[in-house]
Parts: C-alpha cells; sequence; structure tokens
C-alpha cells in the first residue's frame, strides 16, 4: 500500500504516460474492485484497514497533532492472524501514533520497520514525528524498536527489508502477513535520477518525480513477485494491492474522469485501485464494480486464514467478509450501510448534498441484480446530478464543531437506524436532494 497515489496513477488504469509494468501484469492476474474506497487521508484509513471498523471509532480523526492515533483498546489484524499461528511484518509507514504505547510492536507485530509521523523527516508539534533531518535517501529507520542507519532510497530499503524477512518466514515454514507501506509517493518528491529522467519534457517537473517514484514502485513489486516465484509460492500467496487516498500531483495530468484528489470527500480523493491475486484461491483476471472499502480487509483477511475474531470485536466489525465475492464475483451485494468521511468544511454542505449516494451492501447471492444504468455500480441512485459528485457520504448536521468544521459527515448505521428500512432511508436522502436542487433552481431563476 503505498502512499498518495491515486486511482490514475497507473498504465492498467488507464493513465498514458506512466510506466507502470509489472503493477499492470498483477492487475491482469488479479480480481479487481473497480469502485473500492478508503479514506481521503493517510492515518484514517490505515486505521480502518487494521481494524475492520470507521476510523473515528479507532479515535482516528487527522495526520497530526495526536489526533492520528489509533485508541489502545483496539484490536488489530495483525493481532487476529497472531493468534491463528502467522507471522507477521510492517515495512515502511506507520501513522498511527509514535509513542511507545502505539508503536506496532504493540498492536499485534513481530517485526517492525518503519518511519515516524505520515512521513519520513516529518515532525510536528506533541508526539507525532520522525527522526530529525530524515530524508528519502539514507534514512534512519525504526527497526523493531531501535533506529537503524540505513543505505539507498527509502522505497528500495522497505521492500528489501520485507523480502528478507519473507524469505526467513519460508525457510521456516512459517505463515507470514507482510505489510508493506512505503512512504512513496509522499512528498518531499523525491527519486533516483533515472526514473526521474523517464518522464522528464514528457510532464511538469513536480510530476516527473512523482511518477519516477512510482515507477520505482513498481519495480519493487516485480522484484517481490519474483522472489514468490522463486520461492515457489506465487500461487499459494495473496497479494493485495491498494494505495491509502486519493491522488495528488499527478491529478492535473491524469485522474480517470473523477472529480477531485486526496482530502476531498469525491471519487477522485476516495477511489483507489484494489487487486487480489491469489491463484489457488480464485480466478484473476476480473473486474468487479460492487462497491467495497478498506474497512472489508479485515473480515476478509481473517476469513481467508481461518483466523477467530473474538465476538466482542467481530459484533463492532464495520466491515465485512468480500471472500464470497472474490470467489464468486458475479454476485449481487444488496444491503443498507453507506460509507462516511471526515473534515468537510461547512460551506461544502450544499455540494454534499448534490452527491449522489452509493450503497454500501451485504451479499446475498439468491437475489439477482435490478436493472440500472451501463457503466455505474450495482447499487448507485441515479439521481442525475453532476457524475463527477458521485462519491458516498450524506451527513449529519448535528455533528459540528464549534468553528463551524463537518467533522462527521455520516457513519452507517446510526443513519440507518432511524429508518424501518431502506427504502425509507433511500426515499428520505431522495427529498433532500430534490428539495435543495429546487432551492438551487429558483436561485438561478431569480438571479437571471
Amino acid at each position: 500500500m503505498p502512499d498518495d497515489i491515486g486511482y490514475g496513477d497507473f498504465a492498467c488504469l488507464g493513465n498514458p504516460i506512466i510506466r507502470t509494468p509489472h503493477i499492470d501484469r498483477l492487475h491482469g492476474q488479479s480480481v479487481c474492485f473497480t469502485n473500492f474506497h478508503v479514506s481521503p487521508t493517510c492515518a484514517p484509513t490505515r486505521s480502518a484497514l487494521m481494524t475492520g471498523r470507521h476510523e473515528f471509532r479507532n479515535g482516528v480523526t487527522h495526520t497530526i497533532q495526536e489526533r492520528e492515533r489509533m485508541r489502545l483498546d483496539a484490536t488489530t489484524i495483525a493481532q487476529v492472524l497472531k493468534s491463528a499461528g502467522y507471522s507477521t511484518g510492517i515495512f515502511g509507514k506507520w501513522h498511527l501514533g509514535d509513542e511507545d504505547a502505539y508503536q506496532p510492536e504493540k498492536r499485534g507485530f513481530d517485526e517492525t520497520f518503519i518511519h515516524g509521523a505520515g512521513g519520513i523527516g516529518q515532525t510536528y508539534p506533541g508526539s507525532c514525528g520522525d527522526a530529525p533531518g530524515n530524508t528519502y535517501f539514507n534514512p534512519a529507520i525504526l527497526h523493531n524498536g531501535k533506529f537503524v542507519k540505513t543505505q539507498g532510497f527509502c522505497t528500495d530499503i522497505f521492500f528489501s527489508r520485507a523480502i528478507e524477512w519473507m524469505d526467513e518466514c519460508v525457510d521456516t515454514h512459517k505463515p507470514y502477513f507482510a505489510l508493506i507501506t512505503p512512504n512513496a509517493a509522499h512528498a518531499p518528491l523525491s527519486c533516483p535520477p533515472d526514473y526521474e529522467r523517464l518522464y522528464a519534457g514528457k510532464v511538469p517537473a513536480n510530476v516527473a518525480t512523482f511518477f519516477g517514484m512510482i515507477t520505482n514502485i513498481d519495480d519493487n513489486v516485480g522484484r517481490l513477485l519474483g522472489k514468490l516465484d522463486e520461492w515457489g509460492h506465487e500461487s499459494d500467496t495473496l497479494v493485495i494491492f491498494m494505495t491509502d487516498n486519493g491522488g495528488t500531483a499527478g491529478v492535473k495530468t491524469f485522474n480517470a474522469g473523477m472529480r477531485g484528489a486526496k482530502g476531498t470527500p469525491y471519487e477522485g480523493g476516495t477511489r483507489v485501485p484494489s487487486f487480489w491475486r491469489w491463484p489457488n484461491g480464485w480466478k484473476g483476471g476480473v473486474d468487479v464494480p460492487a462497491l467495497t472499502a478498506h474497512l472489508d480487509i479485515f473480515s476478509t483477511l481473517a476469513e481467508i486464514a481461518g483466523a477467530k475474531v473474538p465476538e466482542p470485536v467481530a459484533a463492532k466489525l464495520d466491515g465485512r467478509s468480500l471472500l464470497p465475492l472474490l470467489k464468486n464475483p458475479a454476485l449481487f451485494f444488496h444491503g443498507a450501510n453507506l460509507l462516511g468521511t471526515h473534515e468537510l468544511p461547512k460551506a461544502h454542505y450544499s455540494e454534499l448534498s448534490r452527491a449522489a449516494f452509493d450503497a454500501y451492501e451485504t451479499p446475498i447471492p439468491e437475489v439477482g441484480p435490478p436493472a440500472r444504468p451501463e457503466g455505474r455500480s450495482d447499487a448507485m441512485i441515479p439521481f442525475g446530478i453532476d457524475p463527477r459528485a458521485t462519491t458516498i457520504f450524506a451527513f449529519n448536521p448535528a455533528v459540528v464543531s464549534p468553528d463551524g468544521e463537518m467533522e462527521v459527515i455520516v457513519w452507517v448505521n446510526e443513519l440507518g437506524e432511524r429508518y424501518e428500512n431502506f427504502a425509507e432511508f433511500l426515499g428520505a436522502v431522495s427529498e433532500m436532494l430534490e428539495a435543495e436542487l429546487a432551492e438551487r433552481s429558483a436561485a438561478l431563476r431569480k438571479s437571471a
């Protein structure tokens, strides 16, 4: 899961300039969720992935100022997999708390090889910080609680240590969970010169560096896939590739027709690639348009690993297992949950109420999909509004901070519980949208 790279930053997803041959090959061998969403920024996505719960339930509401610290009573997927006999390792970005009690070795990881804060060299008031003066070349890395000085470019270093550790697990016949989370292509933008030169003169200078960082990631993905093949584990190892939020430096070059970028509630801020390859588990080369999310990873991995999730934890999960859909991509998803995000300025209320609402649904194999517009997700409601605004958020006007910033836009079940069934909920949403549009139309007629 690399950092700050969007859906449109890969050749296999339509980018006409970038070179990502190894990720393209992985894409062609995977079940690919084409409507997969995460949170709009780094730490919130990571907390949801780690726990299967919305970031606000984990105490994560931002990326700095102690608001990135995941609550200490949260149960992580690393803990659950460890209980099932897996070795667990993280390599790269943690970003869920830099104080000792919050470190990954206290949250279920056996092997930790990480930088601090949200990026190499970052430091903010409070406890969120990396090693002083750290850079992307030759960084100091926190290895199992102790800083070590490394040599080389950060992405190469993280992949190298991950592969070394995985090799150790293979030698001891130990199943493993390797979470590889390079800080690239997060700013400040920097990469080995040969990668930057690939794009010099084709795009603005900062984008050339950004694309160079991604192609370097691609080479490392190729190196990792090659090792799996060398070990004879290509077919029995699940490989998941995704990113942590929408695009950044590359969105003006190519954004797959989406509106928005990192930090926004629009598709460009939350929709990311999600490739799942496991040749022994399911058939690859399949695109799945059903709405899915980072929240689903916890339950999916636990089911695949045969790991028992404690009942008090399972009762509070917001995601659900994607394994039925991975095995049978034709399943129809049906249910009444919505995804939500955070930190949208109050001035965007009207923007948000114009957005269409996607249902976030649960698999029911016996029910077939209803008729729906071509190219839209299974559950998208065709309100006829700006298609670039088809994000997945409603808002709760009752939750607004004193300074007018909306902290919570919606959370799934709380809103659904106001209505006896999903149809009533959708009716209420439709009435809200119609009222907003009528008000806007009246204002336009008056101004004319």
